[in-house]
C-alpha cells in the first residue's frame, strides 16, 4: 500500500489530506472519504486503509483545515465538544462542496487515479456532503453512501432531500435504529423524498445500532453492524465504480 499527505491548495487555504491506494495494477477507482464531527484520526485513517486494500484511490480531507484543527480531542490544545460542533457547524455543505471540487481536480492529475466513475461516503455530519456531491456532479460521481447521515431533511435549499433527484449516482442510507442526531422521523421523510424524486436508492435501517456504530473507538461500536457497513459499501463500488 501506499501511503501520503497532500496539502491540496483551495480557494480558502491548504487543505491537508490522506491518500492511500495499492501499489499495483493502477490507476484505481477514485473514492471520498469524508470524516465525521470529531475529524481526523487513527480509526478514520484505517478506514481509508480498509477501502484501499480492495483496489481504491481513497482520499481523505480534513474539513477543519479553514480553523487550522485536524484532531478534535487530542494534541497539546484539545478541544471541547462544544467546540466541536462550532466546527462541524461551520462545515457548511457549500464549503465541503468547493472542498470536493477540489479533491476531484487534484485526483485528475494524479496518474494513480483513475479518470473513471467515482466513488463517496460520508460519516455523520458529511451524509448530507456525500449526498450533495452526487447531486453537484452527477456525471462524475456514480456511488454516494450516508452512514448515520445527520440534517438530511431541514428547510434549506441545499437540503438532501430536495438535491438527491439531481444525482444520477446510486446513493445508499444506512441508518441506526437507535440516533437522537438522525431520527428515524428524519429517515422516513428523507426516504419519502428519494422514492418521489425517483432517485436509485436504498435506505437501511440497522436495527438495534446507534449512531457511530461503524466506528471501533466509539462506545456505540457494534460490530456486527459495522461489517455490514463494509458489505454494503465495497458491493456498492463494486457495481457503480467497476
Amino acid at each position: 500500500m501506499i501511503e501520503r499527505h497532500a496539502d491540496i491548495p483551495t480557494p480558502d487555504d491548504t487543505m491537508r489530506t490522506f491518500l492511500c491506494h495499492p501499489e499495483r495494477d493502477g490507476p484505481h477507482p477514485v473514492v471520498i472519504l469524508l470524516m465525521d464531527a470529531p475529524g481526523i484520526r487513527g480509526e478514520l485513517r484505517d478506514m481509508v486503509r480498509r477501502l484501499a486494500s480492495v483496489g481504491y484511490y481513497v482520499m481523505l480531507p480534513n474539513l477543519y483545515y479553514r480553523a487550522g484543527v485536524e484532531e478534535i480531542f487530542k494534541g497539546p490544545n484539545p478541544l471541547t465538544t462544544d467546540q466541536m460542533f462550532e466546527l462541524m457547524n461551520q462545515t457548511t455543505i457549500a464549503r465541503v462542496m468547493v472542498d470536493v471540487d477540489t479533491l476531484l481536480a487534484f485526483a485528475a492529475i494524479d496518474p494513480a487515479a483513475s479518470d473513471g466513475p467515482v466513488g463517496v461516503v460520508g460519516y455523520c455530519m458529511s451524509g448530507q456532503h456525500a449526498i450533495n456531491a452526487a447531486a453537484r456532479h452527477p456525471d462524475r460521481i456514480a456511488a454516494a453512501a450516508s452512514f448515520y447521515g445527520t440534517r438530511l431533511v431541514t428547510d434549506k435549499p441545499d437540503s438532501p432531500h430536495r438535491v438527491a433527484g439531481k444525482a444520477k449516482a446510486e446513493l445508499y442510507l444506512g441508518c441506526a435504529e437507535h440516533d437522537e442526531y438522525a431520527p428515524l422521523e428524519m429517515v422516513a421523510d428523507m426516504r419519502a423524498a428519494l422514492e418521489k424524486a425517483g432517485a436509485k436508492a436504498e435506505v437501511e435501517i440497522y436495527e438495534g445500532a446507534g449512531h457511530g456504530f461503524a466506528f471501533p473507538k466509539r462506545s456505540t461500536f457494534d460490530r456486527a453492524a459495522a461489517e455490514r457497513h463494509w458489505e454494503r459499501l465495497f458491493a456498492l463500488f463494486r457495481r457503480a465504480l467497476r
